[in-house]
């Protein structure tokens, strides 16, 4: 559920930026030059979620490993 809530917020965020981009009073090329800061901004925040995210699925897999390692003794 999370997960789909994060995407959710990812999309809208893109929508929210591209429309405000969009309808604001700027030439084309001031225009391109915005968009393509945001999309760097939000690269790199794209790369630091899911490098958390892989972080925190690698932790759950070792405490799960280590929980069947000890039921497995028992």
């Amino acid at each position: 559920m999370s997960k789909k809530l994060a995407v959710g917020a990812v999309v809208g965020a893109i929508a929210g930026l591209v429309a405000g981009v969009l309808t604001a009073p700027k030439s084309g090329r001031e225009t391109r030059d915005d968009i393509k800061k945001k999309a760097e901004e939000l690269k790199g925040k794209a790369e630091k979620v899911a490098d958390e995210a892989k972080g925190a699925a690698e932790d759950l897999k070792d405490k799960l490993k280590g929980k069947e390692k000890k039921s497995d003794k028992a």
